[in-house]
C-alpha cells in the first residue's frame, strides 16, 4: 500500500517502500503515516530457510526507526500477493483445486458421504 522498489545487496533482496497508503494505518497492530519508510531485507540462509527483517522509519507516528526480524521456512512456493491483482481465472483455478480435495476427501477408505463434485 505504497510505492516499492526493491535491488539486490549481494544475496539479499532489498525493498523499500514510500509514500504508504493513508487506508494502510486503518486497523493495522502499527499506523504508518505518508512520510513512512519501510526497508526490508529478504536472506536464504539454506535452501529451505529465509531470513527476514524490517526497519520502520516514521518520524510521524514513532520516535525513533525500529527493527524486527525472523527466519521461516516457506512450506510452499511463495508468491507476492499482488501478482494476482485482476487475475480473474485465479477463481476458476482455486475452484478447480478445492473439487480436487473434496474428490479426493471423499474417496478415502471409511468415508461414508459421497462427493457432489462431477466427474
Amino acid at each position: 500500500m505504497g510505492d516499492s522498489v526493491g535491488w539486490w545487496e549481494g544475496d539479499t533482496f532489498v525493498m523499500e517502500t514510500i509514500n504508504v497508503h493513508p487506508l494502510q494505518a486503518e486497523g493495522h497492530t502499527f499506523p504508518l503515516s505518508a512520510k513512512a519508510v519501510v526497508t526490508e531485507r529478504f536472506t536464504r540462509t539454506s535452501e529451505k530457510d529465509i531470513f527476514y527483517e524490517f526497519v520502520v522509519n516514521d518520524p510521524v507516528n514513532f520516535t525513533r526507526p525500529w527493527k524486527a526480524e525472523l527466519s521461516f521456512y516457506p512450506s510452499t512456493r511463495l508468491y507476492e500477493y499482488a501478482c494476482l491483482e485482476g487475475n480473474y481465472s485465479m477463481f476458476n483455478l482455486l475452484s478447480g483445486a478445492r473439487a480436487i480435495e473434496r474428490r479426493a476427501a471423499a474417496t478415502k477408505p471409511g468415508k461414508t458421504r459421497k462427493s457432489n463434485v462431477a466427474d
